[in-house]
């Protein structure tokens, strides 16, 4: 949600190409040849699992502008208001707050072809990127980069992604840095 406060406070205008990323199938015991995607629950959509991926994707159909403002709803709704992604009530919230066009977000969201997007999605993100948890930063310079933080105050958004660029994108020597908890986050949140 940060990334829309740098843009309106920077003016800088620039696209992030959210893509899915499935926890749930980083998380699984069942072995290298189980994939989320592929269960019978997510195909005949009764696992609401998968289900604010399909939904994102869906919106993507509609053009950036109608899914920027999709996805902004659906991070208010988990992050603020702490709703459950995987509820249908919620993402039709998040639809009709967005304006979206409902009746093609819901014909969008059946299609079949979405869970193998996101299956080609999750795997390229693995086998090219090495992803492993989400936010994972896909860089102009093809650096990547798992960023776990909080939200900064407007006044240090676009300080924080100025130096984020830098670290995530071009210092290529840099493997990890990571804060001992606790104390962190003591006194950020």
């Amino acid at each position: 949600m940060w990334l829309s406060t740098v843009k309106e406070t920077s003016g800088t205008d620039f696209v992030v190409d959210w893509q899915p990323f499935s926890l749930t199938q980083v998380n699984s015991k069942e072995g290298e040849d189980w994939k989320v995607w592929e269960q019978p629950g997510a195909l005949d959509g009764t696992d609401n699992t998968l289900l604010a991926h399909r939904a994102g994707l869906a919106a993507k159909r509609q053009g950036q502008e109608a899914f920027e403002s999709f996805f902004m709803s659906l991070l208010k709704a988990r992050h603020e208001d702490k709703k459950d992604l995987n509820d249908r009530a919620v993402i039709d919230e998040a639809v009709a707050v967005s304006g979206i066009d409902a009746g093609r977000f819901r014909e969008d969201l059946m299609d079949p072809e979405l869970l193998k997007e996101l299956g080609e999605s999750h795997t390229r993100a693995v086998e090219e990127h090495g992803a492993f948890g989400v936010p994972t930063y896909v860089f102009p310079s093809g650096h990547a980069a798992f960023i776990k933080m909080f939200i900064p105050p407007a006044e240090e958004a676009v300080e924080m992604f100025d130096s984020l660029m830098k670290v995530g994108a071009d210092l290529k020597y840099l493997g990890e840095i990571k804060r001992p908890q606790p104390p962190w986050p003591h006194g950020v949140i």
